[in-house]
């Protein structure tokens, strides 16, 4: 790896970052684009939600497959190893590789024992999570063979792009919204029973609709979205940890809205391995609205005025609870007005909700009891 293309990558991926791709087509682009000037034999790119940091999407190059999901999310959220994305994401981030984390003794990793070596060969794993603007969006993880181990340099060239990396899955959430026109939305929640061997053992008659719009073909265990996987061992881990909450974790559906996801263990009279309930369905503007606005990349200031203008406060009384001078207010309005790309306060308030309720609205859905929009 020279200097002059690890230079030349990195302006690759901070311009495919802002050039309006979905996060999945960014993520594939900027692997075979990183693969120019750094050797690795597979990768993992994944869109996490960044108040949870439950992976709830990827995309895979290499010799990496689909077929081992539901033992990667055992290992990742059900039982402990030397690391994980949810600790890497609680700690100030950087680079992290399964060599330097077990001190060369690989079998120290449970995960290593149990997958990487048996299924794919790996020998050695790179991860780091993807932080712009202080938000976590999404995880790289990127793997070695034939007894490669990552070098220094190569672990200071992923950190040096993952801010780059982050812009791109953050920016594509929104491009996602965008470039759904014409998909077809679920118009129920799903409703799914896991038993322990990770089958569907029951599901609503709303669940089919609802998984086919996360890119699910059929409710066979191995075609489960990422999402759910992740989010049933999690939970299974919850069973047995004392003062844990539920398993909750925010994405984009094909047909570009936002849905929610929670899942929750079953108590068996028979003890061992519990069954999770999941379910899934469209998320709520309590529940999306942090999300969007943190999309545009505001800074923690500008967050906190959005915040206000979206309650219908006006200038006065923005300065007045975030202690600043009208002046400021309104300086932090327009940097927020050009990084959302709107002229005025109502345009604003527009953007924002546009992105979850004119979805719903298209549908002809009316209203259920709970105020919200009702199934069509």
């Amino acid at each position: 790896m020279t200097a002059l293309s690890a230079e030349r990558v990195r302006g690759q991926i901070d311009a495919l970052a802002v050039a309006g791709l979905d996060w999945q087509t960014f993520g594939r682009t900027a692997m075979e684009t990183l693969h120019r000037a750094m050797p690795f034999a597979a990768s993992c790119f994944a869109s996490l939600d960044p108040s949870t940091h439950i992976v709830t999407a990827n995309v895979k190059s290499g010799g990496l497959d689909d077929d081992h999901d539901v033992e990667w999310s055992f290992h990742e959220y059900e039982v402990e190893d030397v690391y994980d994305f949810h600790s890497l994401s609680r700690s100030e981030g950087g680079v992290i590789t399964l060599h330097g984390s077990t001190d060369g003794d690989l079998l120290r990793s449970r995960r290593y024992e149990e997958l990487f070596a048996p299924v794919w060969g790996f020998s050695d794993e790179l991860r780091t999570t993807l932080r712009v603007d202080g938000v976590v969006w999404g995880a790289l993880a990127l793997f070695h063979g034939d007894g490669r181990s990552f070098t220094a340099a190569e672990q200071a060239f992923v950190a040096s792009i993952s801010e780059g990396l982050a812009r791109g899955v953050r920016s594509g959430l929104i491009a996602a919204a965008v470039g759904a026109d014409g998909r077809v939305r679920a118009s129920g929640p799903a409703v799914l029973v896991i038993d322990a061997a990770g089958e569907v053992a029951q599901a609503n008659l709303g669940a089919a609709e609802r998984l086919a719009d996360l890119g699910c073909t059929d409710l066979g265990a191995a075609q489960l979205p990422q999402i759910v996987r992740a989010l049933v061992a999690a939970a299974r881990r919850a069973s047995v940890t004392p003062g844990a909450t539920t398993p909750r974790a925010r994405m984009r559906s094909t047909s570009g809205g936002w849905v929610v996801a929670h899942a929750s263990p079953l108590v068996s009279r028979h003890g061992g391995t519990p069954d999770v309930v999941v379910t899934i369905d469209d998320a709520r503007p309590p529940e999306i609205i942090p999300l969007v606005v943190a999309s545009y990349g505001l800074t923690g200031r500008e967050r906190d005025v959005v915040a206000q203008v979206l309650q219908g406060v006006d200038t006065t009384d923005i300065a007045r609870a975030l202690h600043l001078s009208a002046y400021t207010v309104q300086d932090h309005l327009k940097r927020v007005f050009a990084k959302v790309g709107v002229r005025s306060r109502r345009e604003l308030i527009a953007q924002v909700f546009t992105d979850h309720y004119v979805p719903q609205m298209e549908t002809g859905a009316g209203l259920a009891p709970s105020g919200w929009f009702a199934a069509s």
